[in-house]
Protein backbone atom coordinates (compact mmCIF):
# COMPACT_ATOMS: atom_id res chain seq x y z
CA UNK A 1 0.00 0.00 0.00
CA UNK A 2 1.25 3.68 -1.04
CA UNK A 3 2.53 6.00 2.31
CA UNK A 4 1.18 8.94 1.81
CA UNK A 5 4.51 10.07 2.62
CA UNK A 6 7.40 9.22 1.10
CA UNK A 7 10.98 10.55 1.72
CA UNK A 8 13.34 10.72 -1.05
CA UNK A 9 17.40 10.60 -0.95
CA UNK A 10 19.20 11.83 -3.63
CA UNK A 11 20.88 14.62 -5.31
CA UNK A 12 20.76 18.48 -6.62
CA UNK A 13 23.13 19.22 -9.71
CA UNK A 14 23.56 22.54 -11.10
CA UNK A 15 25.75 23.42 -14.63
CA UNK A 16 26.66 26.75 -15.90
CA UNK A 17 27.77 26.40 -18.83
CA UNK A 18 29.05 29.85 -20.51
CA UNK A 19 30.67 32.33 -19.95
CA UNK A 20 32.60 30.45 -17.12
CA UNK A 21 31.86 26.72 -16.45
CA UNK A 22 30.82 25.55 -12.86
CA UNK A 23 28.81 22.60 -12.28
CA UNK A 24 28.22 21.29 -8.70
CA UNK A 25 26.08 18.66 -6.92
CA UNK A 26 25.46 17.41 -3.59
CA UNK A 27 23.21 15.30 -2.11
CA UNK A 28 19.52 16.17 -0.02
CA UNK A 29 16.27 14.62 1.30
CA UNK A 30 13.23 15.82 0.22
CA UNK A 31 9.05 14.60 0.45
CA UNK A 32 6.67 13.67 -1.45
CA UNK A 33 3.20 13.89 0.33
CA UNK A 34 -0.51 12.94 -0.75
CA UNK A 35 -2.08 15.82 -0.64
CA UNK A 36 -5.31 14.23 -1.42
CA UNK A 37 -5.18 11.31 1.25
CA UNK A 38 -5.29 13.79 4.45
CA UNK A 39 -5.92 10.72 6.80
CA UNK A 40 -2.83 9.04 5.40
CA UNK A 41 -0.66 12.25 6.14
CA UNK A 42 -1.83 12.44 9.83
CA UNK A 43 -0.96 8.63 10.36
CA UNK A 44 2.40 9.38 8.85
CA UNK A 45 2.55 12.52 11.60
CA UNK A 46 4.69 11.34 14.59
CA UNK A 47 7.14 12.02 17.27
CA UNK A 48 10.24 12.77 14.38
CA UNK A 49 8.15 13.65 11.59
CA UNK A 50 5.58 16.22 12.08
CA UNK A 51 3.00 17.11 9.53
CA UNK A 52 1.39 20.76 10.37
CA UNK A 53 3.29 20.36 14.10
CA UNK A 54 6.43 20.71 15.23
CA UNK A 55 8.82 17.85 14.52
CA UNK A 56 12.74 16.71 13.96
CA UNK A 57 11.38 16.85 10.30
CA UNK A 58 8.14 18.57 9.61
CA UNK A 59 6.03 19.86 6.71
CA UNK A 60 4.05 22.93 7.52
CA UNK A 61 1.25 24.08 5.26
CA UNK A 62 2.25 27.68 5.80
CA UNK A 63 5.05 27.24 4.05
CA UNK A 64 3.14 27.38 0.49
CA UNK A 65 -0.63 28.18 0.66
CA UNK A 66 -1.05 32.37 1.39
CA UNK A 67 1.62 31.57 4.07
CA UNK A 68 -1.58 31.33 6.96
CA UNK A 69 -1.67 27.30 6.62
CA UNK A 70 -4.84 27.33 4.97
CA UNK A 71 -6.13 24.44 2.63
CA UNK A 72 -3.20 23.61 0.23
CA UNK A 73 -6.21 22.11 -2.58
CA UNK A 74 -8.05 25.06 -2.38
CA UNK A 75 -4.92 27.11 -2.72
CA UNK A 76 -3.84 24.67 -5.25
CA UNK A 77 -7.46 25.07 -7.25
CA UNK A 78 -7.03 28.89 -7.23
CA UNK A 79 -3.80 29.02 -8.43
CA UNK A 80 -4.80 26.71 -11.85
CA UNK A 81 -7.86 28.69 -12.27
CA UNK A 82 -6.02 32.37 -12.24
CA UNK A 83 -4.28 30.04 -15.39
CA UNK A 84 -7.30 28.84 -16.45
CA UNK A 85 -6.34 25.66 -15.65
CA UNK A 86 -8.49 23.15 -13.84
CA UNK A 87 -7.26 20.60 -11.27
CA UNK A 88 -7.69 16.69 -12.48
CA UNK A 89 -9.90 14.88 -10.14
CA UNK A 90 -6.60 12.48 -9.34
CA UNK A 91 -3.93 12.33 -6.82
CA UNK A 92 -1.73 15.64 -5.90
CA UNK A 93 1.41 14.69 -4.69
CA UNK A 94 3.54 17.51 -3.77
CA UNK A 95 7.51 17.55 -3.66
CA UNK A 96 9.10 19.76 -1.45
CA UNK A 97 12.10 20.33 0.97
CA UNK A 98 11.01 19.96 4.64
CA UNK A 99 11.75 22.08 7.62
CA UNK A 100 14.63 20.72 9.63
CA UNK A 101 14.59 21.55 13.30
CA UNK A 102 11.99 24.54 12.26
CA UNK A 103 14.16 25.81 9.74
CA UNK A 104 13.36 25.33 5.75
CA UNK A 105 14.20 27.02 2.31
CA UNK A 106 12.18 25.85 -0.73
CA UNK A 107 14.40 26.62 -4.16
CA UNK A 108 11.41 24.97 -5.69
CA UNK A 109 8.73 22.46 -4.89
CA UNK A 110 6.64 20.99 -7.97
CA UNK A 111 2.58 19.90 -7.21
CA UNK A 112 2.36 16.95 -9.77
CA UNK A 113 -1.62 16.87 -10.31
CA UNK A 114 -2.95 13.28 -11.75
CA UNK A 115 -6.22 12.32 -13.48
CA UNK A 116 -8.31 9.57 -12.00
CA UNK A 117 -6.06 7.30 -14.30
CA UNK A 118 -3.24 8.16 -12.47
CA UNK A 119 -1.22 10.23 -15.99
CA UNK A 120 0.17 13.62 -15.20
CA UNK A 121 -1.84 16.50 -16.63
CA UNK A 122 -0.27 19.46 -14.41
CA UNK A 123 2.63 20.37 -13.01
CA UNK A 124 2.83 23.78 -10.82
CA UNK A 125 6.33 24.43 -10.31
CA UNK A 126 6.64 26.74 -7.20
CA UNK A 127 9.76 29.23 -7.15
CA UNK A 128 11.02 30.92 -4.48
CA UNK A 129 14.31 33.29 -3.80
CA UNK A 130 16.67 34.26 -1.07
CA UNK A 131 14.14 37.38 -0.84
CA UNK A 132 11.27 36.25 0.42
CA UNK A 133 9.17 36.38 -3.06
CA UNK A 134 7.81 33.24 -4.99
CA UNK A 135 6.23 32.96 -8.22
CA UNK A 136 4.43 29.67 -9.50
CA UNK A 137 4.46 28.11 -12.99
CA UNK A 138 1.88 26.54 -14.21
CA UNK A 139 2.96 23.95 -17.08
CA UNK A 140 0.53 21.64 -18.74
CA UNK A 141 1.31 19.49 -22.10
CA UNK A 142 -0.51 20.43 -25.39
CA UNK A 143 -3.59 19.70 -26.10
CA UNK A 144 -3.89 18.71 -22.54
CA UNK A 145 -2.20 15.82 -23.40
CA UNK A 146 -0.69 13.34 -20.15
CA UNK A 147 2.73 14.77 -19.02
CA UNK A 148 4.88 12.39 -20.09
CA UNK A 149 9.02 11.31 -19.30
CA UNK A 150 10.02 12.79 -22.70
CA UNK A 151 7.52 15.76 -22.46
CA UNK A 152 8.79 18.74 -22.54
CA UNK A 153 7.19 21.82 -20.80
CA UNK A 154 8.27 25.14 -22.13
CA UNK A 155 7.60 28.97 -20.47
CA UNK A 156 9.19 32.12 -20.36
CA UNK A 157 11.41 33.22 -17.26
CA UNK A 158 9.20 36.00 -15.13
CA UNK A 159 11.15 35.65 -11.89
CA UNK A 160 14.66 36.43 -10.39
CA UNK A 161 16.01 33.93 -8.84
CA UNK A 162 20.32 34.77 -9.43
CA UNK A 163 21.73 37.66 -9.76
CA UNK A 164 23.74 35.71 -12.17
CA UNK A 165 21.08 35.10 -14.89
CA UNK A 166 18.88 38.10 -16.38
CA UNK A 167 14.89 37.71 -15.96
CA UNK A 168 14.90 36.92 -19.89
CA UNK A 169 14.39 33.83 -21.79
CA UNK A 170 12.86 30.81 -21.01
CA UNK A 171 12.89 27.59 -19.24
CA UNK A 172 12.12 23.89 -20.05
CA UNK A 173 10.85 21.42 -17.64
CA UNK A 174 10.89 18.01 -17.69
CA UNK A 175 9.89 15.16 -14.92
CA UNK A 176 10.51 11.39 -14.74
CA UNK A 177 8.88 8.54 -12.48
CA UNK A 178 10.24 5.38 -13.22
CA UNK A 179 9.53 3.34 -9.64
CA UNK A 180 10.97 4.31 -6.53
CA UNK A 181 13.13 6.89 -8.49
CA UNK A 182 11.82 10.74 -9.09
CA UNK A 183 13.53 12.82 -11.44
CA UNK A 184 12.74 16.87 -11.96
CA UNK A 185 15.50 18.65 -14.88
CA UNK A 186 15.24 22.14 -15.44
CA UNK A 187 17.24 23.85 -18.26
CA UNK A 188 17.23 27.85 -18.60
CA UNK A 189 18.03 29.11 -21.91
CA UNK A 190 18.62 33.08 -22.22
CA UNK A 191 18.84 33.59 -25.51
CA UNK A 192 17.48 32.06 -28.58
CA UNK A 193 19.50 29.65 -30.71
CA UNK A 194 21.62 28.60 -28.17
CA UNK A 195 22.81 25.02 -28.08
CA UNK A 196 23.26 24.14 -24.77
CA UNK A 197 21.33 25.98 -21.56
CA UNK A 198 23.13 28.88 -19.75
CA UNK A 199 22.11 26.66 -16.23
CA UNK A 200 21.06 22.83 -16.00
CA UNK A 201 19.35 21.89 -12.58
CA UNK A 202 18.84 18.74 -11.59
CA UNK A 203 17.16 16.88 -8.43
CA UNK A 204 16.31 13.16 -7.96
CA UNK A 205 15.83 10.61 -5.36
CA UNK A 206 14.67 7.17 -4.50
CA UNK A 207 11.55 7.29 -3.10
CA UNK A 208 10.91 5.36 0.23
CA UNK A 209 8.02 5.08 2.81
CA UNK A 210 8.31 7.54 5.62
CA UNK A 211 9.44 5.29 8.61
CA UNK A 212 10.96 7.10 12.11
CA UNK A 213 14.55 4.48 11.30
CA UNK A 214 14.90 5.55 7.99
CA UNK A 215 14.17 9.12 8.93
CA UNK A 216 16.27 9.17 11.95
CA UNK A 217 19.38 7.90 9.76
CA UNK A 218 18.33 10.56 7.10
CA UNK A 219 18.70 13.28 9.70
CA UNK A 220 21.99 12.04 11.15
CA UNK A 221 23.89 11.69 7.06
CA UNK A 222 22.44 15.14 6.24
CA UNK A 223 21.68 16.75 9.74
CA UNK A 224 22.11 20.49 8.35
CA UNK A 225 20.06 20.32 4.82
CA UNK A 226 18.46 23.54 4.99
CA UNK A 227 21.47 25.28 5.88
CA UNK A 228 23.62 23.43 3.47
CA UNK A 229 20.95 24.70 0.79
CA UNK A 230 21.14 28.27 1.45
CA UNK A 231 25.18 28.11 2.46
CA UNK A 232 25.57 26.58 -1.01
CA UNK A 233 23.42 29.38 -2.47
CA UNK A 234 25.53 31.71 -1.55
CA UNK A 235 29.37 30.00 -1.52
CA UNK A 236 28.61 29.05 -5.22
CA UNK A 237 27.67 32.77 -5.99
CA UNK A 238 31.13 34.18 -4.68
CA UNK A 239 32.74 31.86 -6.86
CA UNK A 240 30.49 32.83 -9.72
CA UNK A 241 31.70 36.40 -9.00
CA UNK A 242 35.31 35.76 -8.46
CA UNK A 243 35.32 34.27 -11.45
CA UNK A 244 33.86 37.77 -13.27
CA UNK A 245 30.25 35.90 -14.35
CA UNK A 246 28.38 39.11 -15.29
CA UNK A 247 26.12 40.47 -12.63
CA UNK A 248 22.53 41.54 -12.53
CA UNK A 249 20.78 43.92 -9.92
CA UNK A 250 17.87 42.73 -8.91
CA UNK A 251 14.57 43.88 -10.30
CA UNK A 252 11.25 44.52 -9.04
CA UNK A 253 8.87 41.57 -8.01
CA UNK A 254 6.38 41.29 -11.04
CA UNK A 255 3.15 42.15 -10.55
CA UNK A 256 1.82 38.48 -11.42
CA UNK A 257 2.46 35.55 -9.55
CA UNK A 258 1.74 32.89 -11.97
CA UNK A 259 2.45 32.16 -15.34
CA UNK A 260 1.15 29.71 -17.69
CA UNK A 261 2.98 27.99 -20.36
CA UNK A 262 0.57 28.60 -23.08
CA UNK A 263 2.25 31.50 -24.01
CA UNK A 264 5.28 29.89 -25.42
CA UNK A 265 4.90 27.23 -27.66
CA UNK A 266 7.40 24.02 -27.64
Amino acid sequence: MTSAVELCTGQVMHARSRPKHNRFSYPVFFLRLCLTDPAGLAAASGRLFGYNRAGLVSFQSRDHAERDGGDLLSWLDSRLARAGVQRPSGAVWLQTFPRVLGFVFKPVSFWHCHDEAGALRVLLAEVNNTFGERHQYVLTAPGGAPIQAGTELVCRKHFHVSPFCDVKGEYRFRVRHEGERHVAVIDYYDEPGEPLPLLKTAIWGRAQPMARGLLLRTVLRMPLLTFGVVARIHWQALKLWWMGVPFFSKPAAPHHEISHNVEVKP
